[in-house]
């Protein structure tokens, strides 16, 4: 079995060499025909587009995204080549929501929003489930907005987009890109939703690219409908608008899911499916290495996650390099999502 990997997804190489007999290591966005024609299997983020393209004519069996989104995967030519696949859905939820709860806590110390704001959350699946617990340990009002699992669930539960625009402080997208059907999200966020604004809310985007039309939110933050807006993912990566940019609150190099926990869980996740998929034994073991420096915990349980992870330091960096995108992204830091089990401190009652 030969298998081609995506050079930049973390701590695989140990098992996928145990589990391979050969592995081939390429940046993603490099990765051609002549790389996959006698491959089994690849193993890729999101700057591989694996289509008729890249495959046709291959001998590949198998595709694993190492990522919750897999619109870079033309599943339905997949599907009618026989070729199977597999994403990692919520392989770096509880990421993001470290992310989301990290631009909260700054917000509030900076009183651009209430101490305890109303937070509508577009996307309520494993990614907006794990954000909506987090806000609601900061002690947020939390409105889900999820219209297809309205649809299927109790409609009670949700709250429409309609409602979120005229009641939230902040407003939060978790959605996957889609650009057809009844519920599709391309430019969900678009000049009609950002005209119906009420209370000139943070809007904050860490879903995919094109769910936030970017033109509109520039308007709208012209005509003062939004108070700030907070990036992780861009429209046309890695050629971002440098006029978002620098009016964004918040920057960052679609990193919201790229701490070690959720690097690990998500390779262990598509290593785990190529298994499943071959009908070989799921005894994946990885682990994410331990903070570089040590860090000594504050007693305040909201300095504490500052601590470990405060996204202005990622912001400084891309509005100083934005043409480092890329670079900044492959190259992360490790972030952890916590402390050591031998740190001990008070929780706040």
């Amino acid at each position: 079995m030969k298998a081609i990997i995506d050079d930049k997804i973390p701590y695989i190489r140990s098992e996928a060499e145990r589990l391979f007999d050969s592995v081939v290591y390429l940046p993603g966005h490099m990765i051609s025909p002549a790389d996959v024609a006698d491959a089994d299997v690849l193993i890729v983020r999101t700057r591989t587009h694996c289509n008729s393209t890249l495959l046709e004519g291959s001998k590949v069996q198998f595709i694993a995204t190492a990522t919750i989104g897999y619109d870079h995967l033309d599943t339905q030519w997949l599907d009618c080549h026989h070729i199977g696949w597999s994403n990692c859905p919520g392989c770096n939820a509880s990421s993001v929501g470290q992310y989301i709860e990290s631009c909260l806590l700054l917000l509030m110390n900076d009183h651009i929003i209430p101490a305890h704001p109303t937070v509508g959350i577009v996307g309520v699946g494993h990614v907006g489930s794990q954000v909506a617990l987090k806000l609601e340990l900061l002690g947020c009002k939390v409105l889900p907005c999820d219209p297809p699992r309205a649809e299927r669930e109790d409609k009670e539960s949700f709250y429409s987009l309609e409602e979120l625009v005229s009641s939230c402080h902040v407003i939060t997208f978790h959605t996957p890109l889609t650009k057809e059907g009844r519920h599709a999200t391309f430019h969900l966020a678009d000049k009609k939703f950002f005209d119906h604004l009420s209370l000139q809310p943070v809007i904050i985007n860490a879903a995919r690219g094109g769910v936030v039309d970017e033109h509109a939110l520039l308007e709208a933050m012209d005509n003062r409908l939004v108070r700030k807006c907070i990036i992780d993912t861009w429209e046309n990566e890695p050629n971002i608008s440098p006029s978002l940019l620098q009016r964004a609150y918040i920057a960052t190099p679609h990193i919201a899911g790229y701490s070690a926990d959720g690097k690990c869980n998500a390779s262990r996740m598509a290593l785990e499916a190529v298994c499943r998929h071959f009908g070989w034994k799921e005894d994946i073991h990885i682990c994410p290495p331990e903070l570089s420096s040590p860090i000594i915990p504050a007693s305040d349980s909201r300095e504490r996650a500052l601590q470990l992870y405060n996204p202005l330091h990622d912001s400084v960096l891309l509005k100083e390099h934005p043409e480092r995108f890329e670079s900044l992204r492959n190259n992360y830091p490790v972030r952890r999502e916590m402390f050591p089990d031998t740190c001990h401190f008070h929780i706040e009652k």
